[in-house]
């Protein structure tokens, strides 16, 4: 599975190492050092996946994030030497799919852009159209519709919804649908599948505080439900 990357790091050791990675891994990289770059070469070369470092100069990586998902929904992996669990919420609320916290394992690393390429570049399956209510879930295509107009999601935030549309009115567990994503480090992982669910929310609620489709089950998870009274 070849992927063209876009690195944007401003530590050209640790982009360096990081390139090396990748082409050993079979993909292909462009690196860049600061984050107007990194928008540039986004919009140009349309890349699979972005490896996106938070503190660049010029733009940060929050801000980065925030253009490329206004632009489509390449997946994008947030690199923070931050350890305030609130930037890396900032970032995912700001449509991040993963993040990892450095120092990093350049293993884990691989493991983690490998489990992200696996879910968005997996080939058109015969999964039948899924429908909860007004919600359409496309597996093979990467699309939802609510209500007949197109949600778009990111690729967590899409395959949170595809698990839950796959099995209607079910309560998943914050680490059911952990298991759903690409995972994230263990500090943060509920707050992180919080900010998915909010984020869905916007997207598919006419009222994301008083919501009718994706439902909270106190002291247990959330469901999809088709069910407008929310029962």
């Amino acid at each position: 599975m070849c992927a063209h990357i876009l690195v944007a790091e401003d530590d050209e050791m640790q982009a360096e190492l990081i390139r090396r990675l990748l082409l050993r891994e079979g993909h292909s990289a462009t690196v860049v050092h600061d984050g107007r770059a990194a928008i540039d070469e986004a919009q140009a070369q349309r890349p699979d996946f972005v490896v996106l470092d938070l503190m660049l100069p010029k733009v940060d990586g929050l801000g980065v994030c925030r253009v490329l998902r206004q632009d489509g929904d390449i997946p994008v992996l947030m690199l923070t030497a931050r350890a305030n669990e609130e930037d890396v919420l900032l970032g995912l609320e700001l449509g991040a799919d993963d993040y990892m916290t450095k120092p990093y394992s350049p293993r884990e690393l691989m493991a983690r852009i490998r489990t992200v390429l696996r879910r968005t570049q997996r080939p058109a399956e015969s999964t039948p159209l899924l429908r909860v209510g007004d919600i359409t879930v496309d597996a093979a295509r990467h699309q939802v519709t609510c209500a007949g107009e197109p949600v778009a999601c990111t690729p967590g935030e899409f395959e949170i919804l595809l698990a839950m549309a796959a099995e209607p009115d079910r309560v998943f567990s914050r680490q059911q649908l952990l298991q759903h994503t690409s995972g994230f480090d263990r500090a943060s992982t509920e707050r992180a599948i919080d900010v998915h669910i909010m984020n869905l929310r916007k997207k598919i609620e006419p009222k994301p505080r008083r919501p009718i489709r994706l439902l909270t089950v106190f002291g247990v998870g959330y469901k999809l439900t088709g069910d407008r009274s929310g029962s």
